[in-house]
């Protein structure tokens, strides 16, 4: 799993440049909205003839109130969040959240179940314990022992939802959670439902690298989105994905690590063993209908890595694109029904 600062920077998505606005005043154009949020950037483009003020201000009031109120709710780093309190709440009692925090929790547990304990949002303790969370590395490693201490209390499996009567509740006081490697796609997810509520089907919106695109661009076309080349200073498209209905986030595993004796640590912790993983995946990028769902199986393929990801990947027939360090460089591979949405787009 992925720290919350560290996942932003390591995400490696980027936008493709829409078409600008033409000469003809009543033409469809993208506007442009960008602001920051979670730690990290947005963007969004309203694909709609040119706008008045106050629309102008509709739309970014619309984008802020959903991206803020997820925040809010969600943070790790909001001391007043709901998940903090939920964080402090050391009991076995039922707890009352809201029906948007309850929606992630249940994406996040499905997702952990799926991916047989690679996602798990209850890692945050040892992501700080390797140096990657609030505060820096220390100077030592951690000791087995401190390791050993927290393993215990990790695993999505100590948490019972009950969406009927809109609570939670641990099997084990201690568990905690840290809803970065979710949160965002769900964000996503609400400010293009926020943004078609108002009138706008056509929009794209991304926040730290994770993409829902809906309806079309300015040119009528689906909206072409590029995942960057892992390693690379200047952006280069690893691949252009054509995107209409769906969403598409990425994990990468190469601008957060730390190097200890001739010894490379990544930031993705694999809540399995406590330990960062020691595999040659640089990226994974999801297609899925919502981002939500993607940005987590994103993560979860970065702690699978290559081989063990790929496979259940291709079992679970998810559309998923992984780059691959070899010896012979950067190698792509791309599960079948990842291949298969691209030929039918290019189709």
């Amino acid at each position: 799993m992925v720290s919350s600062m560290a996942r932003a920077s390591a995400l490696a998505l980027s936008v493709v440049a829409g078409l600008t606005a033409t000469a003809c005043s009543t033409a469809r154009q993208e506007h442009v909205f960008e602001g920051r949020t979670m730690g990290t950037t947005y963007t969004v483009k309203v694909v709609a003839e040119p706008l008045r003020s106050a629309a102008r201000r509709a739309i970014a009031n619309a984008i802020e109130a959903a991206l803020d109120d997820v925040n809010s709710k969600m943070s790790a780093y909001i001391e007043s969040s709901e998940l903090n309190a939920f964080n402090r709440h050391r009991s076995e009692e039922p707890f009352p959240l809201s029906p948007e925090t309850l929606q992630v929790l249940l994406v996040s547990k499905r997702v952990h179940r799926a991916s047989l304990g690679a996602f798990d949002p209850t890692v945050g303790p040892l992501v700080d314990l390797w140096g990657f969370g609030s505060q820096p590395a220390a100077a030592d490693l951690p000791t087995d022992e401190q390791i050993e201490a927290l393993l215990p209390h990790l695993g999505f499996d100590k948490l019972e939802l009950d969406l009927e009567s809109g609570t939670a509740r641990k099997l084990d006081p201690d568990v905690s959670f840290d809803l970065s490697a979710v949160a965002k796609g769900f964000a996503v997810d609400k400010t293009a439902e926020a943004l078609a509520g108002l009138g706008y089907p056509s929009t794209m919106v991304e926040l730290g690298g994770e993409v829902r695109a809906m309806g079309a661009n300015a040119a009528g076309n689906p909206w072409r989105i590029a995942v960057e080349r892992p390693g690379i200073s200047s952006p280069i498209p690893q691949q252009i994905v054509p995107l209409s209905e769906l969403s598409l986030a990425t994990s990468g595993d190469y601008r957060n690590f730390f190097e200890r004796d001739d010894r490379r640590y990544s930031h993705t912790i694999d809540p399995r063993t406590g330990r960062p993983v020691q595999h040659s995946l640089a990226l994974a990028s999801v297609l899925d209908r919502t981002c939500a769902r993607a940005d987590a199986w994103a993560t979860a393929m970065m702690v699978l890595g290559p081989e063990e990801g790929w496979n259940l990947a291709v079992e679970r027939d998810l559309a998923v694109l992984l780059v691959i360090y070899t010896d012979d460089g950067l190698v792509e591979r791309m599960t079948p029904s990842f291949q298969a949405f691209l030929d039918r787009a290019i189709d």
